[in-house]
């Protein structure tokens, strides 16, 4: 057993040692340690102004490298989309400068954006599925090509949007079918709308961008399970896919690669033998290399740009054909076709 003098001894010890720790601390070992000390904070300042004179010498080469790519964007984009028609398509909420900055983009490649789409909360929240399971039968006789019957009520509402957004009218390729302003009625109706549409849509689409979210926002319909995270997964991925198969092209605009929907796309051989993808397309680079991908994308070429492992650095030039919106009654085969 321990006993009183134990301690005592152990405190006598205690004070001991820091006696004799401030008297060589302000004797002989002052002047030692107050020098080592002086000369580690000066190293220390020395790295920290050195570290930040490298700072500022990257964010300057930086901005005078995304100076270029923005500068240079008018005469990279002149012509890759000449009178193409263009849908955007957002996942979900997305920055109004990214946005736009997209346009901007797409304008400069003679294209035109013919609508701005945003997925709501009520696309994949679980709660109201028996209500898009409604809206399903108030557009099965609308759709035309019709998903395989097997493929649920999920792709019937993505066909319904890609076809509401491009569905012209062959007599009169400008304006939209009745059928496909209907589609887009009943999508973005109601009292839980799947989809926002900034502007009313009066003219059909030739493509599609689709925006990812930069990043994803906690929200009462955020996924709280691994199998709510792969249906939201899944159903991104269904909007793109159907955009793709149901238009003349499509691309991805995403963020950043680590943990994004591209890096899903590229972890599967069949998604990105098919499906093009644009990383960190809230920066210059990205933005331009948007026009130069769906082009690209609409004349066969699929690929994945951006920087980083997998990606290539921008789009290879195309040369699309003339846009040919010649107005065909009825009774006219397909220009191009044959009657059958």
């Amino acid at each position: 057993m321990i006993d009183f003098r134990y301690h005592i001894v152990s405190l006598i010890s205690v004070f001991l040692a820091l006696a004799v720790g401030i008297a060589l601390g302000a004797g002989p070992l002052k002047e030692t340690i107050g020098d080592t000390l002086t000369g580690q904070v000066e190293q220390l300042r020395a790295e920290k102004d050195s570290l930040r004179t490298q700072l500022d010498q990257s964010s300057g080469d930086l901005a005078d490298t995304t100076a270029y790519v923005d500068a240079a964007a008018p005469q990279l984009l002149a012509g890759a989309l000449t009178n193409r028609r263009v849908a955007v398509v957002a996942l979900g909420p997305v920055e109004d400068d990214r946005r736009k900055a997209i346009d901007d983009r797409l304008a400069q490649a003679g294209a035109s954006v013919t609508a701005h789409v945003t997925l709501t909360e009520s696309w994949t929240d679980p709660d109201v599925a028996s209500y898009r399971q409604a809206l399903v039968g108030n557009i099965l006789t609308l759709l035309d090509p019709v998903p395989g019957e097997d493929e649920g009520a999920q792709t019937d509402l993505t066909y319904a949007l890609i076809e509401g957004l491009t569905g012209a009218d062959p007599a009169a390729p400008d304006t939209l079918t009745l059928d496909s302003a209907s589609m887009l009625e009943v999508l973005s109706g109601g009292d839980s709308p799947l989809v926002t549409l900034q502007d009313p849509v009066e003219v059909p689409a030739d493509a599609i961008v689709v925006v990812a979210p930069a990043e994803q926002k906690e929200s009462d319909a955020s996924p709280t399970t691994a199998a709510d995270h792969q249906e939201l997964v899944d159903a991104q991925l269904g909007v793109l896919a159907a955009a793709q198969k149901l238009t003349e092209g499509a691309v991805l605009a995403d963020g950043a690669l680590g943990g994004s929907l591209t890096s899903t796309i590229l972890d599967d051989d069949d998604l990105a033998s098919t499906l093009t993808t644009v990383s960190e397309s809230e920066q210059v680079p990205g933005q331009v290399s948007v026009p130069l991908a769906l082009a690209a994308r609409i004349g066969g070429v699929n690929g994945h740009y951006g920087f980083g492992d997998g990606l290539t650095v921008i789009p290879e030039p195309v040369t699309l054909p003339p846009v040919d919106r010649t107005p065909q009654s009825a009774l006219e085969p397909p220009v191009g076709g044959t009657q059958g």
